[in-house]
């Protein structure tokens, strides 16, 4: 392990998977070793507090919580319900006070208050999506794929796949309270999948899954709003109805953005210009089936993808100047994969 770092990766128990994979890891090379397995039911989702003492997971009992060794050994703290279905996206606010909760499965936003050991207390908010897919699409009801903060906190985004839908909520960090501000309706059947801001919160992206395609907003931190700048595809050439867009990350200096494509099993490149919109640079095979979550390393200049289908994480060096990527080694074989998170030890 490189000082000061480790790594975990989620997956799902239901296919094969043991749990939470902890991790050895070298950030600068993108390589990592399978030094121990947590067994919890369906740790699909994996996020770690901002001062990396703890770590937060779905479960099939809702959500667990672990405390984070020096050496990034596990313990767990307990475990939570969210009075519905298991979550599908977690988030954490930085001061470590609220862990926000999407579910995929039931359409369902959950606020759990966390107490100062990291242990997850009682359900501050709870809020049911309505409404219905399109009948032609295949969601047919709500489906909260992915529920992020802004950058300053002020907001809560459930992005929501199944009624092409952003529903924006004011966030009181008084009482974990949630209060709908406003709806970024996308296009009828897009789909949105995932979205991530740039480093100075003003720029967010949002990858469309059943479009094969990232659009770019500008976002204004005072009142929520989005202004869409333009869309591209992920795909290397025409559409593919067999692919989902899939996870988007942004580069810490914000000048580079990728998206996995899992169906066609690729990951996009693209480097972000003057006026705030994407170049594609690339978009090239990750020789693994269905890239589900990616991981950028510090610098920008290494990236892993999590392969589910093909049971690996792939690691690779990226140029982004002339336009490629070139695997480093061969992969690490997880069963069953579903996200992994880099995580800088507490000293």
């Amino acid at each position: 392990m490189a000082a000061g770092f480790a790594a975990y990766a989620g997956s799902y128990t239901r296919g094969g998977g043991g749990g939470i994979y902890v991790l050895d890891v070298d950030p600068a090379e993108a390589s990592y070793r399978l030094r121990s397995v947590y067994p919890i039911e369906n740790p699909i989702f994996l996020a770690p507090s901002a001062d990396g003492r703890f770590l937060y997971s779905t479960c099939d009992e809702g959500t667990a919580a672990f405390s984070i060794a020096e050496d990034g050994a596990l313990t767990l703290l307990n475990k939570a319900g969210v009075n519905g279905l298991r979550p599908s996206y977690l988030s954490v606010t930085r001061k470590n006070k609220f862990l926000v909760s999407g579910g995929y499965h039931d359409g369902k936003l959950t606020v759990q208050r966390l107490n100062k050991d990291g242990s997850i207390g009682s359900i501050c908010d709870e809020i049911f999506h309505e409404g219905l897919g399109n009948v032609v699409s295949k969601h047919y009801n709500s489906h909260i794929s992915c529920a992020v903060l802004t950058p300053d906190e002020r907001y809560v985004l459930a992005v929501d796949v199944g009624v092409d839908q952003v529903r924006i909520y004011h966030f009181d960090h008084r009482n974990g309270k949630l209060e709908l501000s406003d709806i970024l309706r996308c296009p009828l059947e897009s789909g949105p999948r995932d979205l991530a801001f740039s480093p100075d919160g003003r720029t967010a992206y949002i990858t469309f899954e059943s479009l094969s395609q990232i659009a770019v907003y500008r976002f204004d931190p005072e009142s929520a709003a989005f202004t869409e700048l333009g869309r591209v595809s992920t795909l290397t050439g025409k559409q593919n109805l067999s692919n989902i867009s899939y996870a988007v990350r942004v580069s810490e200096d914000g000048k580079h953005v990728l998206v996995t494509n899992s169906g066609e099993n690729s990951v996009a490149v693209y480097n972000v210009a003057e006026d705030g919109k994407l170049d594609t640079k690339c978009v090239l095979p990750v020789s693994g089936e269905f890239p589900i979550d990616l991981l950028l390393m510090p610098g920008g200049k290494m990236f892993s993808t999590v392969n589910q289908e093909g049971d690996t994480v792939t690691s690779f060096n990226v140029n982004y100047d002339k336009g490629y990527f070139l695997m480093k080694r061969k992969p690490l074989k997880l069963k069953d994969p579903t996200c992994i998170r880099l995580v800088r030890l507490p000293e």
